[in-house]
């Protein structure tokens, strides 16, 4: 996802496999989205949320730089992870709901 609007050819490809969750690596984000003064992952989010899909990101230790206030981000639809299976596990718990 390079931009706001590519959240809805995620929302469409969530949908053709029949699931309400992703899991991306953050290699494919856009680094804006972890600056939450760039009101990027707001935007994603918003988009995400019409559509009741979670957003797993798999954020290898070092790999990203999150500004101050993404800590602070409280959403039950996206979460960062360490490793590729904690986003899996995370993402087959919440599909089950």
């Amino acid at each position: 996802m390079r931009r706001p609007d590519d959240a809805a050819r995620l929302v469409e490809a969530c949908f053709s496999a029949r699931t309400r969750c992703a899991l991306v690596y953050a290699a494919n984000v856009t680094p804006r989205f972890f600056d939450l003064s760039s009101g990027e992952a707001g935007l994603i989010l918003d988009k995400l949320r019409r559509f009741r899909v979670r957003l797993a990101v798999v954020c290898r230790p070092g790999s990203v730089t999150f500004s101050s206030r993404f800590a602070e981000l409280r959403a039950d639809d996206l979460r960062t992870f360490e490793t590729r299976e904690a986003a899996c596990a995370w993402l087959v718990a919440t599909e089950a709901r």
